[in-house]
């Protein structure tokens, strides 16, 4: 119906975005009536979310016209933010921005540049940027999700893992069991997706390059490509990231350091 209305594409979009920003307005309020309080830190989120994907929009019509170096710029950019995000889950962690930052940066950048070397990735920036933030998002995903349980699996059974360690037993055995908690619980929305791949879901990318002209099986196998590439990356980014924070909440003693209390959480 819109696309009768409006005759320029950007109008179009607009109108589109608008319309949606209400209705999820509205879900948000009455979810608030519901006492589920997201409304704040929902409307910030969508209205930051909105200004950013225009501003990258306008970034990539730069970037898609220069050299590898400039891709290689924003990607890496886009780890930094993405390693912020996810350090706020586990702000009352000393060295919270490192531990985020290895896991995404150490992950999703070694396979990135793997699959980029080995040319399953194209190096031109219209492939090498999309492909890379895909991996980059799902990293920071898997990370937050990780870090989250592992904090809390700490906290829930500190009694349990103190009284492992007045026992002898060395900090990374007594974290062991908790530590694949919560790396298991990280990877459910990865295994879960890989399963339900065009079958319960057909994701943006394959539906892009069909209707860009690709045959629905090439666009099929690349996608399975990349959604396998980003199972990789939450393997290694969840494990690495996870490790590091096991590490940091012990002493070079073996003792459970004392975590401040938790603060109200509050949006980016």
């Amino acid at each position: 119906m819109l696309s009768h209305l409006f005759s320029s594409e950007l109008s179009l979009r607009l109108v589109q975005a608008l319309l949606t920003l209400t209705f999820t307005l509205v879900v948000l309020f009455w979810a608030q009536k519901k006492r589920i309080n997201l409304f704040q830190e929902g409307l910030q989120a969508l209205l930051r979310g909105l200004a950013q994907v225009v501003a990258i929009g306008s970034v990539l019509l730069l970037v898609f016209r220069g050299s590898i170096w400039g891709s290689i710029l924003l990607l890496f950019f886009m780890i930094l933010v993405a390693s912020r995000v996810t350090a706020r889950r586990i702000r009352r962690v000393e060295g919270s921005f490192a531990i985020a930052f290895l896991g995404i940066a150490l992950g999703g950048g070694l396979v990135t540049f793997l699959m980029t070397w080995m040319g399953v990735i194209d190096s031109h920036p219209t492939s090498l940027v999309p492909v890379g933030s895909m991996i980059i998002a799902n990293a920071m995903n898997t990370c937050s999700l990780a870090l989250e349980r592992l904090l809390s699996e700490v906290e829930t059974q500190r009694s349990l893992i103190e009284a492992g360690l007045s026992l002898g037993v060395p900090a990374p055995k007594v974290i062991a069991p908790y530590l694949e908690r919560a790396l298991t619980a990280s990877l459910i929305p990865r295994i879960d997706s890989l399963r339900s791949l065009g079958i319960v879901w057909i994701p943006g990318l394959m539906a892009g390059m069909i209707l860009a002209g690709t045959s629905p099986v090439s666009s099929a196998l690349y996608q399975f490509v990349v959604i396998a590439m980003i199972f990789s990356v939450s393997i290694l980014s969840a494990f690495i990231s996870a490790r590091f924070l096991s590490v940091r909440l012990f002493s070079p003693a073996h003792q459970l350091l004392l975590l401040p209390p938790e603060k109200k959480p509050f949006s980016e």
